[in-house]
């Protein structure tokens, strides 16, 4: 097995005023070549930390971590080379057009954009239009295209993705992981974090993180069956009423809002009449109780709370 990305107690702190912030505790973790592993968590939990730690812009506190085979302290110089790295807020040169913005980064690298064409063709192809349009003046959409095509431009080994897609619509959202899906066929290995669940669906394996830790890894399939106990998605008329009086039930363990209902777990292996009798109870109108399946939210919501 060839790994993309190896990590070992990887530790990064911060000092403030305050004393010692740890943004990253002893994380640990795997990427194969050619798989797309998924980051998930909330603003906080370490995850741009930890991508300028891989992408060798900022030095650990502790811990070990091989990017491509490289050390990210004694090889950094080689790992710039290899890796491709597309940062959470968009950082191109507003004031350089499309075309002038592509060939800027293929001469950092000393890359021909001819010979890469293959790699980011499909995806250029798309803004050529724009080509002497200045990047500042693009759509968000547009703009999250040629970042990608920058960092693609050298054939990176190692794909870093903070959040790209936050800020742009569905439409673009959806292209942009069908162009995800063609890159990891190329062997290329894709670290990407994400704040939206449906996206973590569409990764090989994801990893749960929160305040510096790792709660969880594995496939979206294996992390939703690791569930382990009955959920229940609850709405009636009054729903701030409703999440008031579930939380004050000691049976209840779980309950927070999703959406349009409320999802809510019992604490003993509880049923439908004990619920149904809280709707009754409180005089609650127009209501709706049903079982459904974990998704990857509602796991996360259940290992912050465990863990």
């Amino acid at each position: 097995m060839e790994f993309a990305v190896q990590v070992s107690d990887l530790v990064k702190k911060y000092s403030t005023r305050r004393g010692s912030v740890t943004a990253l505790d002893k994380v640990s973790f795997d990427v194969e070549k050619g798989e797309i592993f998924g980051l998930i968590g909330p603003d906080g939990a370490g995850k741009t930390s930890l991508f300028r730690l891989l992408t060798t812009l900022l030095l650990p506190d502790g811990g070990q971590a091989v990017v491509n085979g490289l050390d990210i302290v004694r090889d950094y110089r080689k790992i710039r080379r290899c890796v491709g790295y597309m940062p959470g807020r968009f950082s191109l040169y507003q004031d350089l057009s499309v075309k002038e913005n592509l060939a800027f980064f293929a001469s950092i690298f000393n890359a021909d954009i001819q010979a890469n064409y293959d790699l980011i063709g499909d995806i250029y192809d798309q803004i050529k239009p724009f080509a002497g349009r200045k990047a500042g003046q693009l759509s968000g959409g547009m703009k999250q295209k040629l970042a990608l095509c920058c960092a693609l431009v050298h054939r990176p080994a190692v794909l870093f993705l903070d959040e790209p897609t936050t800020g742009v619509d569905a439409v673009s959202r959806k292209e942009f992981w069908e162009m995800l899906g063609r890159l990891k066929l190329q062997g290329i290995g894709i670290v990407v974090s994400t704040p939206y669940m449906d996206e973590a669906e569409r990764c090989d394996r994801v990893a749960l993180i929160q305040k510096g830790r790792i709660l969880s890894i594995d496939t979206p399939a294996g992390i939703r069956g690791g569930f382990g106990k009955p959920l229940w998605a609850i709405r009636s008329s009054e729903m701030y009423r409703l999440l008031c009086d579930l939380e004050a039930d000691p049976a209840v363990e779980a309950c927070y809002p999703f959406g349009q209902y409320h999802h809510v777990v019992l604490r003993a292996a509880g049923s439908e009449a004990r619920l149904d009798g809280l709707l009754k109870d409180g005089g609650y109108t127009d209501t709706e109780l049903r079982v459904i399946a974990p998704a990857i939210e509602d796991c996360f919501m259940d290992l912050m709370k465990t863990g």
